[in-house]
C-alpha cells in the first residue's frame, strides 16, 4: 500500500501484472524462462516447500530461452488454455510453456496464488524449474475468439461445472480437449462445443502442494494419444489432433493422433476402476485382489455391452518401456484427491461408469458398486484406512 492524496491506495504488484498479462494474451516478465524460485539457505541446507524435492536427488536445472522449441523450431501460434492446472494439467500446461508454446493455465485457491505469486514449479526426473506461465481463475477472465485449444484437465466429478463456464466465456466453435481419465467427458463436452478431441492419459504426476506438480517417468514424462470424439468418417485422423499431437511432441511428450481414441480411453478406464481400492484401502495382498476383481468385473460388463476396447497386451506394448517411474509415487490420482482433502472424487465416473452400464443391461456391478460407496464415503475421512479383506469377505457374502 502507498498513500496517494491523503489516500491509502495498493499498489500494481506482481501478481496483478500477470494476471493482466495473462487476460491480455501476452508474455509475462520472464515468460517462457525456467528460474529457480529464491530459497533460504541456513547452514547450507535448504528450508521452504522444496526442501523435500531437492532431497529426492540432485535435478538439472536450465534456463529455456523465450520462444524456443525443442530442435529450434519457431513456437506454435495455437494458444493453449490449460483448464485445471493439477498434476495432468500442470505438468502437460509446464512442457508446454518450456517449448515456446502460448499458454495459460486456468487454476483456484492456494494452488493459483502460488504460481502466481512464485511461478508454476515443475519437478520431473530430468529438470526441476519454477516457470512463470500465465494463470487465470476462470475463462471469463480471458478474451476467448474460439481459435484457442482449451486442454480440460480436471476430475470428472469437476466437469460439468467447468464447461458450464467455459461455454459462458467461449464460442461454441472453441476446441475441447478432454485431457481426463473415464469416457463421459467428451459427450459432455459436446453439449456445448462442435469440436471435441479425447486424450488417452499415460501420465504418472503428482500434485500435493500449492505451486507445485512433478512427473514421475524417467524415459519420457506422458504418452498422449489423442482423436476426434466422435471419430471421423472412414478411419481418418482428425486434422486438429494431429495438431495438438506435434504440439505435446514437440514439448517431449510421446503423441499420436488417432482415430479410434475412445477405445483406448475405455482401456484406460479398466486399469482406472484399481483407483478407488488404492484411495481406500491399505495397501497389501488383499487390496491387490480386490482391484484385480473390480477390473475383472469391469472387463465383463463392457464386453457385455459391446463396446470396442483395445486389448490389454496392446496397451502393455503401447506403454512398453516408455513409461518408467524411478520411483514410487504417493498414488493413483483419487488417492491424491482424498490426501489433499478436495472434497469430492471421480469415482461416480470410473466404477460408476461399470454400475451404469451394468444397470442398462439390467445386470449389477456388485464390486464396483462397493469400492464407489466406500471411496466416497471417505471424502472427509483417512485415506488408505479400510481392510480390503473385509471388502472381499462383503462381496463373497453377497
Amino acid at each position: 500500500m502507498e498513500r496517494r492524496g491523503g489516500r491509502l491506495v495498493r499498489r500494481r504488484g506482481l501478481r496483478q501484472h500477470r494476471r493482466e498479462a495473462a487476460r491480455a494474451g501476452r508474455p509475462r516478465c520472464g515468460a517462457g524462462q525456467g528460474r529457480r524460485r529464491h530459497r533460504r539457505v541456513l547452514g547450507g541446507r535448504r528450508t521452504g516447500p522444496h526442501r523435500r524435492l531437492a532431497a529426492q536427488g540432485p535435478a538439472h536445472r536450465q534456463r529455456r530461452p523465450a520462444g524456443r522449441e525443442r530442435g529450434g523450431r519457431p513456437p506454435v501460434s495455437r494458444h493453449h488454455i490449460i483448464y485445471g492446472a493439477g498434476a495432468v494439467g500442470g505438468v502437460v500446461g509446464g512442457l508446454l510453456h518450456r517449448a515456446g508454446h502460448r499458454v495459460t493455465l486456468i487454476a483456484r485457491g492456494e494452488h493459483l496464488e502460488a504460481i502466481l505469486s512464485h511461478g508454476l514449479h515443475l519437478v520431473t526426473p530430468h529438470l526441476d524449474e519454477t516457470l512463470d506461465v500465465p494463470a487465470v481463475e476462470g475463462p471469463e477472465e480471458l478474451d476467448l475468439t474460439g481459435e484457442e485449444v482449451v486442454h480440460v484437465a480436471v476430475k470428472s466429478d469437476a466437469t460439468a461445472t467447468v464447461l458450464g463456464r467455459l461455454h459462458a466465456a467461449a464460442p461454441t466453435r472453441t476446441a475441447v480437449v478432454c485431457l481426463q481419465n473415464g469416457v463421459h467427458n467428451e459427450r459432455a463436452a459436446l453439449r456445448w462445443f462442435g469440436t471435441v478431441l479425447g486424450v488417452c492419459v499415460m501420465l504418472p504426476a503428482t500434485h500435493l502442494s500449492p505451486g507445485e506438480v512433478s512427473a514421475g517417468s524417467e524415459n519420457v514424462p506422458a504418452i498422449l494419444d489423442i482423436g476426434r470424439v466422435p471419430a471421423l468418417p472412414d478411419g481418418r485422423v482428425d486434422p486438429l489432433a494431429e495438431e495438438v499431437a506435434a504440439a505435446y511432441t514437440s514439448a517431449g511428450i510421446v503423441s499420436e493422433p488417432r482415430a479410434d481414441i475412445m477405445a483406448w480411453k475405455y482401456r484406460k478406464l479398466v486399469s482406472n476402476l484399481g483407483n478407488a481400492v488404492d484411495a481406500a484401502c491399505r495397501q497389501d495382498d488383499d487390496a491387490k485382489e480386490l482391484a484385480r476383481r473390480v477390473r475383472a468385473e469391469g472387463e465383463e460388463v463392457l464386453a457385455a455391452a459391446g463396446i470396442e476396447v483395445v486389448p490389454a497386451e496392446t496397451d502393455r506394448e503401447r506403454r512398453g518401456d516408455l513409461l518408467r517411474t524411478t520411483q514410487r509415487g504417493p498414488g493413483s490420482s483419487t488417492y491424491q484427491s482424498l490426501a489433499r482433502r478436495t472434497g469430492s472424487l471421480e469415482v461416480d465416473w470410473l466404477n460408476g461408469e461399470i454400475v451404469s452400464l451394468a444397470h442398462g443391461l439390467g445386470r449389477e456391478a456388485p464390486a464396483n458398486d462397493l469400492l464407489r460407496r466406500v471411496a466416497n464415503g471417505l471424502v472427509d475421512g483417512e485415506p488408505r484406512s479400510v481392510a480390503a479383506r473385509d471388502l472381499l469377505d462383503r462381496l463373497d457374502r453377497a
